[in-house]
């Protein structure tokens, strides 16, 4: 059995395992072996400047690919504050009006779409249509049809259209990609993946149903669904699942408090999910024939921590979003297509499986998906 140290991970990534899927930009960390590039960045353009955008802008600041060119807001005093901070010509600063004159922008590159779930369909299309490459956050969108529209509209214009899968390009969650897609521990038999916590703010946008498109599995759970997906390699075949109790009638009169769901694989094998608004849970785990590995925490900002029935995982620490933006600068800017695991394609399955999360929990019955 493998030592799972820092250096058998690096050592794997240069041999080409699944893992490296991510390969430029975790090797960007490594520092080995890495000429500095100091050719031009992709100007991004932040739509919505809430604390995720914040956080993307804080990446950015020690990316080499990648910086932030461009704001759009409905906010004037965010306006101000940003155009000071990160120097952006009064010629990049859009709202949510004029945003559509971007596509007379050539200082613009790529719009990273940072907005309540409803609202990633329109400015995706609108970026789409004004010839930029874009970027929108998860889940892609609030329904199968309007995920399929955006991609639709991204191809027609001729732009790249991805997906912000962060954990794509963070090494705890590549590392149980790999030990579970190579069999390490053998044939994985149950998947435990669980994400939730204690909404706070009554009147967030999260537990808007118009703006949110539903509540836990919408937001947090998608992590869940993917770290299943990405420890198997494979599709589910099925789902079954269950709303939990509801404990506080106002606050969750729009969308679920929890929510349970069941995936069988074709391999037989079987995972088990929860995602609350109540509940302090974050935790990725996976049983095989000879051992196990989990993460926990294993979906937040980090540090993240893992372990085997080996002993401890002891991996590079990074920052998500530089780590994120790095991969999908450097793709972008070499002309060459995003990774397939960050599309809209991708973005479109677990959408399609949240919704069938959602017809299960509502009939009581077994979906195919």
């Amino acid at each position: 059995m493998k030592d799972f140290s820092r250096r058998t991970f690096l050592q794997h990534l240069g041999l080409g395992t699944t893992a490296a899927f991510a390969l430029p930009s975790l090797l960007t960390h490594s520092k080995e072996n890495i000429k500095p590039y100091d050719g031009k960045k992709l100007n991004v353009a932040l739509v919505g400047l809430g604390t995720y955008s914040n956080l993307l802008a804080k990446g950015m600041e020690t990316s080499q690919y990648c910086q932030v060119a461009g704001i759009v807001t409905g906010t004037p005093a965010k306006a101000t504050t940003w155009k000071e901070k990160y120097n952006i010509p009064e010629k990049n600063i859009y709202n949510y009006q004029n945003f559509d004159n971007i596509k007379n922008n050539p200082d613009i590159d790529l719009v990273y779409v940072v907005l309540p779930n409803s609202m990633h369909k329109e400015f995706v299309i609108r970026a789409a249509k004004a010839g930029k490459h874009v970027m929108t956050e998860k889940p892609m969108g609030i329904s199968v049809k309007e995920c399929e529209e955006m991609i639709k509209a991204c191809k027609d214009a001729g732009v790249q259209l991805g997906v912000g899968y962060r954990l794509h390009y963070e090494p705890y969650n590549l590392e149980m990609k790999r030990l579970g897609q190579e069999k390490v521990f053998g044939q994985v038999r149950l998947v435990e993946a669980s994400f939730g916590f204690k909404s706070g703010d009554p009147k967030q946008w999260r537990l808007n149903k118009a703006l949110a498109g539903g509540g836990p599995l919408m937001d947090v759970g998608i992590y869940c669904i993917q770290g299943i997906r990405y420890v198997l390699g494979e599709e589910p075949t099925s789902v079954t699942a269950q709303f939990g109790p509801v404990t506080d009638k106002e606050r969750f009169s729009q969308v679920e408090e929890s929510i349970r769901w069941q995936f069988e694989f074709p391999s037989g094998a079987i995972s088990n999910s929860t995602s609350s608004y109540k509940s302090n849970v974050e935790r990725l785990f996976a049983t095989a024939d000879n051992g196990f590995f989990e993460l926990s925490p294993a979906y937040g900002y980090g540090p993240l921590k893992g372990r085997t029935s080996k002993g401890a995982l002891d991996l590079p620490i990074v920052n998500h979003q530089n780590a994120q933006m790095e991969g999908i600068g450097q793709v972008l800017l070499e002309n060459k297509p995003l990774p397939s695991h960050i599309t809209g394609e991708e973005g479109l399955k677990d959408v399609r499986i949240m919704m069938a999360i959602y017809k299960a929990a509502k009939t009581g019955k077994r979906i195919s998906i």
